[in-house]
């Protein structure tokens, strides 16, 4: 690197003599295990030479592992040393999933010359895009214990859920026996605002091919979908905004899997993948005239397959909502809330007690290598801090493809407060199968910028981004909604008071008093998006 730190490497070279395309691969999940052996075999047999890295202080690496801080100008240089070798024809692609999927971002705006394309897994967003609380998620401690030294750490010897339920925040590596650095440092006090790591403000600077890939439960798939558009919409060039692929499979954080939990999408979830790569890098780094796409849009609508659409999001969605209503109460699925394609005549409201030592639960693995999935949610759903509202059965197939918003009219007793929506695929057994979620926190409603606490008692209008579904609603099904104030331990839980968020302990904890407004007054609704059928 340009300050003389050294980058452990391995290189896979193709049979043939000659020089060759490069794909980069740079990871903190250590170059040689069987998986990455595997992937750079492939690449060997299709004519590129394939590198794999550790990243600084990672592995072989030298030098201190920060996360994301040295990563653009390191994968400069990676880059450029692959573009220069001897083996090289100097075009080079890079490839990463998750950690590895951002750096590439990052590396691309540092303008390396011999970057031709890239291929993005799972890459995290900017700062905040997808936990806007202020504050670190009880989950992110367990990945930044995995990567606290040179080699992965063994996960299996720690009781996550008993550190999940630690406070204050900013102590909760204790439960681990020693102190974790980087998250004492992600818990200091700060006003959350751009980060010298964000990419995705930084969109219009670039003028390069990129295959996006995520799926419908990547628990970071809010970035991909963003990516893409950012890029087809803003690239500097109309060939680079003409290069832009996105694909969304029926997958987790982990791509190009059948089942998710104890859900099957059946065999044609699982597709020719590393194919679709090889096809793309052909067409940037070989000059093949095709890359083999027809559309530049591929999803999975869950429910009913793979297909193309021209764009994202789709052109023929249409924005349809569905309105909060309720006569007796919507705590519980065992009220009456109900989902209406019409604006209720009447006004009404929703209350609920929210107890940030009693939160209302989000149903995970302990490790943050999969949060969450398509889960069950019919057991929290009989909890009276937590609101219901589902639809009429449906006679038809209605699919929803896009981005999903919740608006809602809300009132508390303190000063700051969370509100969790999720949508829900109800089942003709009862199942309620979750799909996408979202949440504000109170302070932050107007952005991630400076706090602006409540008023006791007043009115607010929060917008909730519940990110893109991909998913047929079959015939017999219903739609739901959920809303909440807490989604353990997805986010940190919200005591309420106001205060330092990292700070406060579990005897400043205050239960809010909550209100949920709807009616013609207070029109509080889910805004879905239909591409076929009408709720």
């Amino acid at each position: 690197m340009r300050d003389g730190v050294g980058l452990a490497a391995d290189i896979y070279l193709p049979l043939s003599a000659g020089a060759h395309p490069v794909v980069l691969l740079r990871t903190p999940y250590l170059r040689t295990t069987a998986e990455i052996a595997a992937t750079g075999a492939f690449w060997a047999r299709s004519g590129y030479v394939f590198v794999a890295v550790d990243v600084r202080g990672r592995g072989d690496s030298e030098g201190e592992f920060r996360p994301y801080r040295a990563e653009g100008e390191d994968g400069f240089d990676a880059i450029e040393w692959c573009g220069a070798q001897s083996f090289s024809t100097g075009a080079v692609g890079t490839i990463g999933a998750s950690y590895s999927g951002k750096i590439q971002w990052q590396a691309a705006l540092q303008k390396p010359p011999h970057l031709r394309a890239m291929v993005s897994v799972v890459p995290p967003s900017d700062a905040h895009v997808e936990s806007p609380t202020g504050a670190p998620s009880p989950m992110s401690l367990c990945w930044l214990h995995l990567v606290s030294g040179r080699l992965n750490q063994n996960l299996d010897l720690v009781d996550w859920e008993k550190v999940y339920w630690h406070l204050p925040l900013a102590s909760m590596d204790q439960e681990l026996g020693a102190k974790n650095g980087r998250w004492q440092a992600s818990c200091a006090p700060s006003t959350p605002g751009p980060s010298p790591t964000d990419y995705q403000r930084r969109m219009d600077e670039l003028d390069l091919p990129a295959l996006h890939i995520s799926g419908w439960y990547d628990d970071e798939q809010i970035g991909t979908p963003l990516n893409y558009r950012l890029m087809s919409q803003r690239a500097a060039s109309e060939r680079g905004r003409n290069s832009q692929r996105l694909l969304i499979g029926p997958w987790g954080h982990r791509v190009n899997q059948q089942k998710l939990g104890t859900v099957d999408f059946g065999p044609s979830a699982v597709i020719e993948l590393d194919d679709i790569m090889r096809q793309f890098f052909d067409r940037h780094l070989k000059g093949t005239p095709e890359d083999g796409w027809a559309k530049p849009v591929r999803i999975f609508m869950i429910g009913d397959g793979w297909r193309e659409i021209d764009q994202w999001p789709p052109s023929d969605m249409t924005t349809q909502p569905l309105y909060l209503t309720c006569t007796h109460g919507a705590n519980s699925r065992l009220g009456d809330g109900q989902l209406s394609p019409t604006l209720p005549a009447g006004s009404g409201e929703d209350h609920y007690l929210a107890n940030p030592l009693d939160p209302v639960p989000f149903l995970t693995e302990a490790l943050s290598h999969q949060i969450g999935g398509a889960d069950d949610y019919r057991v929290v759903e009989e909890r009276q801090d937590l609101l219901v509202y589902t639809s009429a059965k449906l006679s038809e197939p209605v699919d929803l493809l896009g981005p999903v918003r919740v608006v809602v009219h809300v009132a508390c007793n303190v000063r700051d407060l969370d509100v969790m929506a999720k949508l829900l695929d109800v089942f003709p057994d009862g199942r309620a199968e979750r799909v996408v979620d979202g949440m504000v926190r109170g302070r932050y409603r107007h952005g991630m910028g400076p706090q602006s606490l409540l008023e006791a008692g007043s009115e607010i209008e929060l917008d909730i981004d519940l990110w893109n579904v991909g998913r047929r609603f079959a015939p017999g099904h219903a739609v739901r909604l959920e809303i909440a104030s807490s989604a353990h331990p997805k986010y940190p839980r919200n005591l309420h008071t106001g205060g330092d968020l990292a700070q406060e302990t579990a005897d400043q904890a205050i239960v809010a008093e909550v209100r949920l407004l709807h009616g013609p007054d207070h029109p509080s609704r889910i805004l879905l998006p239909v591409v076929r059928g009408r709720l």
